[in-house]
């Protein structure tokens, strides 16, 4: 028997058992006459003594000769601890050992293994199995399985059945890049790895499943940023017979039962905001509502003086930004420096102080009297003692920039409370969105989602007009799962493809077993995927879903711990009938 009871279960109860523990030495502390050993596992710590009065001469010299990390089996007493430590749960006992066994030695570790280690991202990635056993990322993994727990329950209850779906597919030109994989038995021919489940969880709803979810891998070759990896996992959900509001609803409460059974708090029902209406009150499509600062459009109360920067722009948009009046003007052109940047792009920014006695200081006194800048604080929503920065330009770029600058002041003013969570629905996205440098649409979502079924003839006139019968579910500011109502008729999906530039020989040879389906009694249906990572992450307090995987890729897709992407053998290649020729 390697343990009796965990390193973490031992309390003033078992006081006088003889017990068996197994684990890491986590440190020792050598007296010469006494020892003490932290011995630690998955469960805790529980500190191991040895002493000359009571202990064998051989096995003092024993228990001098174990290192960081060794992995132990000790046999002992469970008695009282002299010098008690109320941080841990077993901090008032110890173990006097009787017995003690290596079971591995170990090398010194190239990070200590503590809550707060002196090892960086890149050490800790190459050796990450040893970050496992540090207590942060221990808690972040099991932190993730209860999230996984909690969303089967809940699904299970409401009758959805999990069902896996094929990781060998065929590769598509819409979304983002594929990873392909070559096929030994079919020489020059491929598979891809899938972006997502979308085509078999439709098919499974022309199968007559009805209610299907999977928590699943999918892959992406896109560059990554601090929430995204090359591959991620989605817990992808799909129901026939629904309309928009079944799925919102379905959903909404899955999120709602997640939050209260994680974190404890209860979340009412969610707002829900149109695309327009998000764009226009806060410049993008998953605002953050658990604070103010909401746009003000000032082009009516801008434009009419001499001012040439207001009067040449597309849009003049403002935010009231809380107590900012105290802000010195070294740190404002601070903040202005910060939205030059070239991750922001904005060219510059007006501001207006709005002083306790009810009066205006700004940088274009020159121009705006006022009575002008008492409409700028009006339509922002400024008070006294307040600060508003206003940006200028082309619409969609000046929202963008002013969204940027909104939530960098809510991080500033501490308004992103990682203990608040404040989800909405944003609808009513458009289902397509023209492109310039290709001369055709291209599906906001996927080419699968249906048009606003009132605007079903529009399609044929005004596509760009149309309205998608899709929705994203936005937590604190984070687009954490979306989805749509589907086409589920032959006739509609073939405009769809042909507004995104697919010949009818295209369609076929990309979709036509899902057109074929078409043709066999598709039910209504429609689904949502959410990004497990991300929602984890943000129920966990952090935005970096990296600490929520267990063996993640670095930001250039790398696996440091196991070498990975890597160069396969000559041998390999040939069996593959590949041919690389790196000097081309």
């Amino acid at each position: 028997m390697y343990r009796s009871h965990t390193c973490g279960e031992l309390r003033e109860t078992h006081i006088n058992n003889t017990v068996t523990l197994s684990g890491w030495v986590q440190k020792s502390r050598d007296k010469g006459f006494m020892i003490w050993i932290d011995l630690r596992d998955r469960y805790g710590i529980t500190q191991l003594i040895f002493d000359e009065e009571r202990t064998a001469s051989e096995l003092m010299e024993k228990a001098k000769a174990l290192g960081r990390e060794f992995v132990i089996k000790v046999k002992g007493t469970v008695i009282e601890r002299a010098s008690k430590n109320p941080n841990i749960p077993t901090g008032n006992i110890e173990i006097l050992v009787s017995e003690l066994e290596i079971l591995n030695e170990s090398l010194t570790p190239p990070f200590t293994i503590e809550d707060k280690t002196d090892g960086g991202d890149d050490i800790r990635m190459k050796y990450r199995y040893l970050d496992i056993r540090r207590n942060p990322v221990r808690e972040n993994l099991i932190f993730r399985h209860k999230v996984t727990m909690a969303v089967r329950n809940y699904l299970s209850e409401k009758e959805f059945v999990e069902v896996e779906t094929p990781y060998l597919i065929k590769s598509t030109p819409e979304g983002a890049r594929d990873f392909v994989v070559p096929s030994r038995m079919n020489e020059g021919q491929f598979y891809a790895l899938p972006q997502s489940p979308q085509t078999f969880k439709q098919l499974l709803m022309v199968g007559g499943m009805d209610k299907y979810f999977q928590i699943v891998k999918c892959f992406r070759d896109e560059d990554l940023r601090a929430d995204r990896q090359p591959e991620f996992t989605q817990i992808d959900c799909e129901m026939a017979f629904v309309e928009q509001e079944d799925i919102l609803n379905t959903f909404e409460g899955l999120t709602r039962y997640i939050i209260k059974e994680i974190k404890g708090v209860e979340i009412g029902e969610f707002p829900r905001m149109t695309y327009d209406e998000a764009m226009q009150r806060y410049g993008n499509d998953k605002p953050d509502i658990r604070f103010g600062m909401e746009f003000g459009e000032l082009n009516e109360v801008a434009k009419h003086k001499e001012f040439k920067v207001f009067n040449n722009a597309e849009l003049v948009v403002g935010i009231a930004v809380p107590s900012g009046n105290s802000y010195s003007r070294k740190e404002i052109d601070k903040l202005i420096d910060w939205i030059k940047r070239p991750q922001v792009g904005a060219l510059g920014m007006v501001y207006v102080r709005c002083n306790e006695d009810g009066s205006y200081k700004s940088s274009v006194d020159k121009f705006y009297d006022q009575e002008d800048l008492a409409k700028w604080a009006e339509i922002t929503g400024a008070k006294a003692g307040d600060l508003i920065c206003v940006l200028s330009g082309d619409t969609l770029k000046v929202r963008t920039q002013l969204s940027a600058l909104r939530m960098e002041l809510a991080e500033r003013l501490g308004l992103r409370k990682n203990d608040e969570f404040a989800p909405l629905w944003v609808v009513d996205f458009p289902l397509l969105e023209w492109d310039e440098d290709t001369s055709r649409y291209h599906a906001m979502h996927h080419p699968f989602t249906s048009p606003k079924p009132e605007q079903i003839e529009l399609l044929k006139t005004k596509p760009g007009e149309v309205k998608a019968n899709a929705y994203d579910i936005v937590l604190n500011g984070n687009e954490i799962g979306g989805g749509s109502i589907r086409i589920h008729d032959k006739e509609t999906q073939a405009m769809m493809f042909d507004y995104l530039g697919f010949t009818p020989e295209e369609a076929k040879a990309q979709f036509g077993f899902l057109m074929d389906a078409f043709e066999y009694g598709a039910p209504p249906h429609g689904g949502i995927a959410f990004g497990l990572d991300r929602l984890v992450a943000i129920l966990g307090g952090q935005e970096t879903i990296r600490d929520f995987i267990a063996f993640p890729k670095n930001n250039s897709g790398r696996d440091v711990m196991i070498d990975a992407p890597a160069a396969i053998d000559e041998a390999q290649l040939k069996e593959l009938n590949l041919k690389l020729d790196l000097k081309a």
